[in-house]
């Protein structure tokens, strides 16, 4: 398994622009909220005695990603803790709602449009095309971005920039095959 440095190195090399990070503030959170409401539509009721306990996929999906995200590193994992129960906790007014599934598709597109925009400034392919894995570390590298802007995990910053400027430039240098 790839460290923390590794993972996010990997994902800041292609995300320097400052708009292309504005973006994904907005994109990342609109994505995850329509894919939380997908992964809420079909709720499994557990009866539990009086007491009554829904269980989701996304339930299931958090606790999966909490782990690696655990893993990986502590204090950026519990930020996403705190950013995972209110996620669930505002996607559970919507999930009920008979047209849940066409508003979580129209959230998940615009979030999309967000995300290519600012990659139309960053000037460099989204981190998930060349590996999957991004996925689940683009909300994590905003969670550190967050920490970074608080002044907190300074030795992490420092370790994640140059190996992602390293990681850029040899981006940029591969020659692009003609058609």
């Amino acid at each position: 398994m790839k460290s923390i440095e590794e993972v996010l190195s990997q994902y800041k090399s292609v995300h320097f622009n400052k708009t292309n990070i504005k973006t994904h503030f907005i994109g990342v959170p609109l994505i995850i909220w329509a894919v939380t409401l997908l992964l809420s539509l079909d709720v499994f009721n557990i009866v539990i005695g009086s007491r009554h306990l829904s269980l989701t996929p996304a339930y299931l999906f958090f606790t999966f990603t909490l782990i690696y995200y655990f893993i990986l590193h502590i204090k950026l994992a519990f930020g996403m803790l705190f950013y995972i129960v209110v996620n669930l906790f505002l996607v559970s007014f919507v999930a009920g709602h008979e047209y849940a599934i066409y508003i979580a598709i129209v959230v998940f597109l615009i979030g999309w449009i967000f995300q290519f925009i600012g990659h139309y400034y960053e000037k460099a392919k989204p981190a998930f095309v060349d590996d999957l894995g991004q996925f689940l570390i683009g909300p994590l590298f905003l969670m550190a971005e967050v920490y970074f802007l608080l002044g907190w995990e300074k030795a992490l910053k420092e370790t994640i920039t140059p190996i992602a400027v390293t990681k850029r430039r040899g981006l940029n240098t591969q020659v692009k095959p003609k058609c």
